[in-house]
């Protein structure tokens, strides 16, 4: 069995020959005199699965809101791609190639399931509309996003429910469905805000699959939030643990999990 410090070198190793693609630096969040997030900093590497874990009250979700622009640094940056992103609105995050899903779901329960999963091509057809609608007839562009669309149901295997309201659908469901509408943003960064939280073990096993189908078939990075520590440590290329705003740890899993820091943050040790 692999050792932490070797299954550390050769994760380093393989990260020599990817592009850095999420870079945060020196980041602080405060909300009046609380200090949400204070000096964090990590770097994402195309295509891991990057983990964010920590306590309750940690900063996990606050690091999140930063990444997809709905939070603006008080201090530090951001970088995507090599550009300092930090104070882009989540619009502007969306089109440059970000997608993300909530703890608490977000989908138009009324809709069915195609119809939800539709509406997130609203960022990539506004994007490329123009040369779409030089070559082909609005009717081609919807025909060829609605089979873009059928091609995630089909990953997902959620087939038999397409065309079922979500807000019909057990909890499980609906966290896929959300997942379906983050993947037809064709996102570069898929950001996770606790994908298996409320699911049962069968539920969290079918989801851990996909984020791992989704990274290893489409090549796309993921940053997750996740409170199931096994989960995190199977599936996780490199994990940053936060702590009352603090980063306390980065590493790869195996680092991690024994770092005695970590270990007092979670048990509450002293």
């Amino acid at each position: 069995m692999e050792t932490g410090a070797s299954q550390a070198h050769e994760t380093e190793r393989v990260r020599e020959f990817k592009e850095l693609i999420l870079e945060v630096d020196g980041v602080f969040v405060s909300f009046g005199g609380v200090k949400a997030l204070q000096d964090v900093g990590f770097s994402v590497y195309e295509g891991e699965i990057f983990s964010i874990i920590g306590p309750n009250g940690a900063g996990k979700t606050s690091m999140l809101n930063v990444i997809s622009g709905f939070y603006k640094a008080s201090a530090g940056t951001i970088k995507f791609e090599g550009v300092d992103r930090t104070s882009a609105s989540p619009e502007r995050v969306a089109r440059m190639g970000f997608a993300r899903t909530f703890q608490n779901i977000a989908l138009f329960k009324g809709m069915s399931t195609l119809d939800n999963i539709m509406t997130g091509r609203i960022v990539k057809v506004k994007s490329n509309f123009l040369s779409e609608a030089l070559y082909y007839p609005a009717r081609d562009q919807e025909v060829a996003q609605r089979e873009f669309v059928e091609g995630i149901i089909d990953f997902l295997e959620i087939q038999s429910i397409r065309k079922t309201p979500v807000g019909k659908l057990p909890y499980g469901l609906q966290k896929r469905v959300e997942l379906g509408r983050a993947l037809a943003m064709e996102p570069k960064i898929l950001l996770l805000d606790e994908p298996m939280a409320g699911m049962n073990l069968e539920e969290k096993e079918d989801m851990a699959r996909f984020v791992l189908d989704v990274n290893d078939e489409f090549g796309t990075t993921v940053v997750l939030i996740e409170h199931d520590m096994g989960v995190v440590m199977d599936i996780s290329d490199h994990v940053v643990v936060l702590d009352h705003g603090e980063r306390i740890a980065y590493g790869v899993p195996d680092e991690v999990r024994t770092n005695k820091d970590v270990i007092r943050a979670y048990l509450g040790e002293h």
